[in-house]
């Protein structure tokens, strides 16, 4: 199934057809993430980015414990640099012009920064066995990799706070009813379940899934309902979905009684 892999030290990076999974692989510190790890990252998003065969990506971690532990403390208590890529924690989380959807396969633990990994991509699949939470004040720090502002904002403030000025841990099954994990599967299942959601995203046109990310994002940060809707057409991946070949192709197929044939572009 593996169609290609590329060599980094402290990540793997696998394309399958159309989808790239990244895969953090530190599993002897629960794929806590260091400067490093942080530019590996950075460079594999960059590529994904700028491919235009892949389309869809897929996060996860090695091992049966932990998808990220966060942020790697005990490289940072021994003085390890802390230099990360403008595009954040991971090199993801301050990256706001990815139109191409990511989906995280949480594995295990996603604590702190793990977690925030985690809420920077668009779905996630949790295991049975993953864990979430934002404990950085039990070590005087805050999740300010995007973890105090993205939670709120996708499961209400109440909710969010009360993960946040306590620590806790929470279960795949309560984030699932909390809304910000789509779908919990048994740990064997979890890349398997994740590659089915990414199989249904390349089903429809790349250009029309990009225009649809941005449009819901940069629509979320406008004032009003009103705005977001006169402002979308504005929007660089919904003007390129206009002048693309797949708004040609897909009435015709439609009207041809075929399966469309995308070429995201």
């Amino acid at each position: 199934m593996e169609d290609a892999s590329m060599a980094y030290e402290f990540i793997r990076v696998d394309r399958e057809g159309p989808v790239t999974i990244f895969t953090l692989n530190r599993p002897e510190v629960m794929n806590a993430l260091h400067s490093p790890a942080h530019f590996e990252l950075h460079e594999a998003f960059d590529a994904f980015a700028a491919d235009p065969d892949q389309w869809v990506g897929i996060v996860t971690g090695a091992g049966e414990r932990a998808f990220s532990a966060g942020n790697d403390l005990k490289h940072q208590a021994t003085g390890g640099g802390m230099a990360s890529p403008p595009s954040g924690f991971a090199g993801l989380t301050s990256r706001f012009d990815l139109n191409k959807p990511l989906i995280a396969a949480v594995n295990g633990v996603a604590m702190g920064g793990g977690f925030e990994i985690a809420l920077a991509c668009d779905l996630i699949i949790a295991s049975e066995a993953a864990t979430f939470a934002l404990p950085e004040p039990r070590v005087g720090l805050a999740a300010l990799a995007g973890g105090l502002h993205r939670l709120p904002r996708m499961i209400g403030q109440k909710q969010a706070l009360g993960m946040i000025l306590t620590g806790r841990r929470v279960s795949a099954a309560e984030g699932q009813a909390l809304g910000f994990v789509n779908e919990v599967v048994a740990p064997a299942e979890l890349l398997d379940a994740a590659r089915r959601w990414a199989a249904q995203i390349c089903e429809l046109s790349p250009m029309s899934i990009r225009a649809s990310k941005e449009a819901v994002y940069k629509g979320l940060d406008e004032p009003t309902l009103e705005a977001a809707i006169k402002g979308q057409t504005r929007y660089p991946s919904v003007s390129a979905l206009f002048k693309s070949e797949d708004f040609v192709e897909g009435p015709m197929a439609f009207a041809q009684k075929r399966a469309p044939a995308w070429k995201g572009r």
